[in-house]
């Protein structure tokens, strides 16, 4: 099962993930923007989430290890783009919505178009939310006055701790 990421990613992690050619990798494939490299499981900890999360995401396209031999090799940008992920999930954009913005970082260098169509998104998405959230708060002054109404009931024939 995830578990909410909650480390912080600045500006130029999240420009270093996006733009495949931006960073630069030593002759050992290392990433040069932090100069470690993730095992699967050393990521999966890191972030809180299963390898088999990772493999996943992996075979979805929206992450691309690097290859030692037979052993994937996350990098700093493999890490920030999995945080992207996980919040993307967490905020209830689909995965085929999380592909299309990362997707979008790679074609325009100037952010402007994924940064329109991610406000165009985030804004559909708070809508949504804000409509949920209305929805919950009339169950829950329903089941509310059901409960009083309940409780009542139940004093009235005799029963004291309901």
């Amino acid at each position: 099962m995830e578990s909410p990421v909650s480390h912080k990613v600045t500006k130029m992690d999240i420009q270093t993930a996006m733009n495949g050619g931006a960073r630069s990798r030593s002759n050992d494939g290392r990433d040069e923007m932090s100069g470690k490299l993730f095992s699967v499981s050393e990521l999966a900890k890191d972030l809180g989430v299963t390898p088999r999360a990772l493999r996943f995401y992996e075979d979805k396209g929206l992450l691309a290890p690097q290859r030692l031999g037979t052993t994937r090799a996350y990098t700093h940008r493999d890490r920030v783009r999995m945080i992207l992920i996980l919040r993307g999930k967490r905020m209830g954009f689909s995965l085929r919505e999380i592909k299309e913005f990362l997707d979008l970082y790679v074609v325009d260098h100037s952010n402007v178009k994924q940064m329109l169509h991610l406000l165009k998104k985030v804004r559909g998405r708070v809508v949504l939310l804000e409509e949920q959230l209305q929805a919950v708060q009339t169950s829950l002054k329903e089941l509310r006055n059901m409960e009083q109404v309940s409780i009542e009931a139940l004093r009235l024939k005799g029963v004291a701790n309901a």
